[in-house]
């Protein structure tokens, strides 16, 4: 029974990582995660609960709590002990113009369970604008880093920030932020080239 149940639990792992190597299950997520955000936004917005100085701090909030995130994950996580986490995204490393991804469905659950565990702390019309902000910076993220792999840009700027990233790929101790250098530049792990 117990060796039948591991090759059952063997199985399901093999095609959740199959899914989450797909096309499919890339675009997916930003089906679900763009309305999802958008709902979030707009519900914390709705009836004019919230002044225009809330709205502007809670959401600005939102973009540093995201980038955050994006840092921690990258870092800690992806680049850390969580094996099955890890042994994604050294996938991506190994191949940055395949699809890996999380499985579809996952960031919108954290982000709504995350939702409930802010309303506990802060009024929810804040909360519910908060995630909003923080699923709508997810969804900037995976398009960015798509486009980073993906494009070549013409533009200076946009050809830094792109590189940034590209670093990274060849100095994996380096560059966690994609669509910031914030928190490189605040924890010493922004890449300095050698003179």
């Amino acid at each position: 029974m117990g060796s039948e149940n591991n090759l059952k639990q063997a199985s399901l792992q093999d095609r959740m990582t199959k899914l989450t190597q797909t096309r499919f299950n890339y675009w997916a997520e930003f089906v679900i995660d763009i309305p999802l955000g958008g709902l979030l936004i707009v519900a914390g917005v709705r009836n004019h609960e919230l002044g225009p100085v809330v709205i502007v701090l809670t959401v600005l909030l939102g973009l540093l709590l995201y980038s955050f995130i994006e840092y921690f994950f990258h870092r800690w996580l992806f680049h850390g002990p969580v094996e099955i986490m890890a042994e994604g995204h050294r996938a991506h490393h190994d191949d940055p113009m395949g699809y890996d991804a999380l499985p579809f469905f996952l960031p919108a659950i954290i982000m709504l369970v995350l939702t409930g565990v802010f309303v506990l702390f802060m009024p929810l019309k804040v909360a519910l604008l908060l995630m909003g902000t923080i699923t709508l910076s997810y969804t900037t993220y995976g398009l960015s880093h798509f486009i980073i792999h993906h494009h070549r840009f013409r533009k200076v700027f946009a050809r830094d920030w792109a590189a940034n990233h590209h670093i990274h790929h060849h100095h994996e101790d380096k560059n966690f932020g994609v669509t910031t250098p914030l928190w490189d530049i605040v924890l010493g792990t922004l890449y300095k080239r050698k003179r």
